[in-house]
């Protein structure tokens, strides 16, 4: 009943699923809807990182510590997504694979409700970072990240902290900020190498030591095995046939804007659904 009026859509319809996009979108049924069709339309847009998307396939990005979640919330229960850029070099294998490990960490930090109402907080620490990082990232690479994880993924990204920024890290963020919606742009905390300042967003109960924290020195092999665990899980979901294959949306409509309408005939069964979640 639910894709009566659109049978080729194949996504899930659970509530546990489709309850993510409701609060995400907080409870707004047809940019719920718009959120929904860009998770999927991501998939065809950017298959370089879909394709075959499972944790063992990114254990090298996992193995460098490339990034990492801290084992406790804050006071306001977000997790803390650790991202660490300058662990990575281009040599060794492309940028779009820790794009590849930062969806499945994402994905998997969604799961629980808890976070699909508080949200997370990230912590990039740019320390490492130079011009042979920063040349990989591009207005169109940058665009299509920006893309997915702001208008094309169900998450609530509360704050972004950047500590250790380089001096070149204008010229990265001259990069992405043009494709940021204003909100999340003010979200963007630039700290330098002032922990204090840092300690003012991410208390020291939950920071590790290398930060000026108490929690313990940073671990990512943890955070590794549950994604690594979590194998099967992520082949069901990722390597299967395209969601939308048979589908003919227009260009328009994948990753429009949060003022886009999202009203066609063809998925009012699916917003029916979001609207019985609720």
């Amino acid at each position: 009943m639910v894709l009566k009026e659109q049978p080729n859509l194949r996504t899930r319809l659970d509530d546990a699923f489709l309850l993510r996009f409701l609060r995400a979108r907080k409870f707004d049924y047809d940019r719920a809807l718009q959120l929904l069709l860009n998770y999927h339309a991501s998939r065809r847009t950017w298959p370089e990182v879909f394709q075959d998307l499972r944790p063992s396939t990114v254990k090298h990005v996992l193995d460098s510590g490339f990034l990492t979640v801290l084992p406790h919330p804050d006071p306001q229960g977000r997790y803390v997504l650790c991202l660490q850029p300058g662990k990575w070099k281009p040599t060794d294998y492309p940028f779009v694979d820790n794009v590849r490990a930062i969806y499945l960490t994402l994905e998997k930090l969604i799961q629980p409700e808890e976070t699909q109402v508080n949200g997370i907080v990230i912590l990039a620490d740019y320390n490492g970072v130079g011009l042979t990082q920063a040349s990989n990232l591009g207005p169109f690479l940058a665009k299509k990240v920006v893309g997915i994880l702001q208008d094309g993924f169900p998450i609530r990204i509360k704050a972004v902290n950047i500590i250790n920024e380089p001096r070149i890290f204008k010229g990265i963020f001259a990069i992405i900020k043009p494709f940021l919606k204003e909100k999340m742009a003010e979200r963007y905390l630039l700290h330098g190498s002032d922990l204090n300042s840092l300690h003012k967003t991410i208390p020291c109960s939950v920071l590790p030591e290398e930060y000026g924290g108490m929690a313990g020195q940073l671990e990512t092999t943890v955070w590794s095995q549950a994604l690594l665990d979590s194998e099967e899980e992520f082949v069901v979901e990722f390597c299967q046939p395209d969601p939308l294959e048979g589908l003919d949306l227009s260009d328009s409509l994948l990753f429009a804007g949060e003022h886009a309408s999202a009203q066609c005939d063809d998925y009012r069964g699916v917003r029916s659904q979001l609207y019985y979640c609720y």
